[in-house]
């Protein structure tokens, strides 16, 4: 069960750290991103994301021989997927990074390899991860045409950590283990192993991939319960901030903050592969999401309402207001836009504002491409 080299596919916000975590360990690791940027940026012992801790580590295994990056996969003992899973459409999960990924790493394959997809997932996305890699090597067999005899192992090995301390809970965070066999599954715990100090806790594909959806939806409607009374507040003059506080002293209350909304490629994005799956009974998880997705514009009437006061406070045209969005990443000390609520309030100001707008982000460099030529990126000071 030695697992000499291991390929990480997909060196993002998760890819690259579960591949320093590894090397750390001092074992061969080889990643593996469509990125030339990237993997140019890595090889020099450097990183392309914002991460705490991350630049030491990778700098560590790079100079030390153990972390290579590459473009395209090469030959391992087991191989880790860690690429985006967006959605498309009416909010329908896009498994085309994964099925590329899959199709990428099946002419290395051998017989006694491991496939982990980490990618978060639709319940079933393992089975059809499996699926390419037999159409591709159809001189293997796989779990689900041979179960335990099978040449390949397959499992779901979802992340659950916080971005800005991924290298903390990476290590010391339980995993839930689904292997699509008991053999898989035991394969992958043995895998974790030489990096994690949590537990590994062991269940099948399909519960794994509902697992990290339901974690990521709970989560969701809670913070949607938040961001909902204070809709209410605004409208009966209360202060939702004392609210809060207040009904927390019950002792089993336990309330979130409210915020602009909700961000990041998890919370704000899993959720709907629950939906689009079960649409008739995932009827409080789909409201959660229009709450929580509806909070922006709710925000942004507030700015225009404070623009109002401040006209008719002032002498000042609309075109001299400025006005500075503090902050685009979807949370603190991390460059991470996706989904971000602060991105798409800053793009709701600008659309509708005459005059400048500003927005402050010191981990960012360039703006993406929805706030660029009309929001202004300015130095942290």
């Amino acid at each position: 069960m030695s697992f000499d080299t291991i390929s990480v596919i997909g060196l993002g916000y998760i890819g690259l750290p579960t591949a320093a975590a590894f090397a750390s360990r001092k074992k061969k690791v080889v990643g593996v991103d469509v990125n030339q940027h990237a993997v140019d940026t890595i090889n020099r012992g450097a990183i392309h994301i914002v991460e705490p801790d991350l630049d030491k580590v990778v700098k560590a295994a790079v100079d030390g021989g153990f972390l290579q990056a590459v473009t395209k996969p090469l030959a391992a003992d087991a191989f880790l997927i860690a690429v985006p899973t967006p959605f498309k459409g009416d909010h329908e999960p896009d498994l085309a990074y994964v099925e590329a990924a899959a199709k990428s790493l099946a002419p290395v394959l051998k017989k006694g390899d491991l496939v982990i997809l980490e990618s978060t997932s639709p319940v079933g996305a393992t089975e059809q991860m499996a699926e390419w890699l037999a159409q591709a090597r159809s001189d293997l067999s796989f779990p689900q045409q041979a179960g335990e005899a099978a040449d390949v192992n397959i499992a779901y090995c979802p992340e659950r950590v916080l971005p800005g301390q991924v290298m903390v809970e990476l290590i010391q965070n339980d995993r839930v283990i689904g292997g699509m066999t008991p053999k898989c599954s035991e394969r992958a715990s043995a895998l974790y192993k030489i990096f994690l100090e949590g537990e590994c806790v062991i269940t099948n594909s399909r519960t794994a991939e509902m697992c990290k959806l339901t974690e990521n939806s709970f989560r969701d409607v809670n913070i949607a319960f938040a961001n909902e009374l204070s809709l209410i507040c605004a409208e009966q003059g209360i202060n939702v901030w004392e609210l809060i506080r207040l009904a927390n002293r019950h002792p089993r209350v336990n309330i979130l903050q409210p915020g602009p909304g909700v961000g990041g490629h998890c919370i704000a994005v899993d959720p709907w592969f629950i939906v689009a799956q079960n649409p008739q009974q995932a009827r409080l998880i789909h409201t959660a999401r229009l709450v929580n997705d509806g909070k922006p514009l709710w925000v942004v009437d507030r700015v225009k309402a404070a623009v109002a006061d401040c006209l008719a406070a002032t002498d000042k045209r609309a075109s001299e207001v400025k006005i500075a969005c503090f902050g685009l990443a979807f949370k603190p000390n991390i460059d991470d836009l996706r989904e971000s609520p602060a991105v798409e309030v800053a793009h709701l100001i600008a659309e509708w504002h005459v005059g400048e707008t500003l927005a402050v982000e010191p981990n960012v460099e360039q703006l993406p491409k929805s706030l660029a030529g009309h929001v202004t990126l300015t130095p942290n000071r």
